[in-house]
């Protein structure tokens, strides 16, 4: 029986063949890489994947769509699944001795953003992440200062990973189609991040309440973490609004002072 999406998982099917090609090829999987992937569903990536490594690890919290994922790759190297959500997962379990993890996945709209956020705390077991994500959360993330769209999400995975947009997929390529665009995005953890921070605590903080009144001039935005003369300390104008601040910026305002 085919399987029918579910609206409470946002599941949408990738169908389209070069599309799919595009992005293995995009991940490039190597028969040495340890790779997971998140949300394999009827096993569009899964299968090609499964094809170049010879072994997949994958995660899927709907265990109705498991049969037909393992009838799917039978045959076809060894496929080792976990029935479990991913934003509880523990992905350092599968990080081998001596190595990394790389993650991929065709992710659900309705968790994309946290479960970004949740495999950022895990970075140091992760090789590189590849994602295909609707388009407005691909372009936030690797927006720039004044872009417009630029914001919270962009200062934190800015400075952790380099963050590339490759290609945009149209809504067409899925079953049932999405209403809006999907782009396939890559992130690469760097070894140090861009900036230095005394205290990731309290820079996430100045971030956070930065950008939810990104309108307002930073020294009204931040007005109950840093006095003005704390702003200017850091070398940054009180009087620009928020999404005009670098990721620099960012990392000299957390650093000046403490917050309360």
């Amino acid at each position: 029986m085919l399987h029918r999406a579910r609206k409470r998982f946002g599941q949408h099917f990738l169908h389209d063949a070069g599309v799919i090609r595009r992005i293995v090829d995009a991940i490039g999987p190597r028969p040495d890489n340890k790779m997971v992937e998140i949300g394999p569903g009827l096993g569009a990536i899964t299968f090609p994947l499964l094809q170049r490594l010879g072994r997949l690890h994958v995660i899927e919290l709907d265990r109705d769509v498991l049969p037909a994922l393992v009838k799917r790759c039978a045959g076809t190297g060894e496929l080792i699944i976990y029935q479990a959500d991913a934003l509880k997962f523990d992905f350092s379990n599968l990080a081998p001795s001596e190595g990394k993890v790389r993650v991929v996945g065709n992710l659900p709209y309705n968790i994309a953003t946290p479960l970004i956020f949740y495999l950022l705390e895990q970075l140091p077991a992760i090789e590189d992440m590849h994602f295909l994500l609707q388009r407005e959360v691909v372009e936030r993330i690797s927006a720039s200062p004044g872009s417009g769209v630029y914001g919270r999400i962009s200062v934190m995975m800015q400075y952790r990973c380099r963050c590339e947009r490759l290609f945009t997929v149209g809504s067409g390529a899925f079953s049932p189609p999405p209403k809006i665009e999907s782009a396939f995005l890559r992130l690469t953890p760097y070894p140090q991040p861009q900036v230095a921070i005394d205290d990731e605590r309290r820079f996430a903080l100045i971030v956070g309440r930065a950008f939810t009144q990104r309108r307002k001039k930073l020294k009204n935005a931040l007005k109950k973490l840093l006095s003005t003369d704390a702003i200017e300390a850091a070398g940054v104008d009180p009087s620009v609004r928020p999404e005009m601040l670098t990721l620099s910026d960012y990392a000299a305002l957390s650093n000046v002072g403490q917050c309360d």
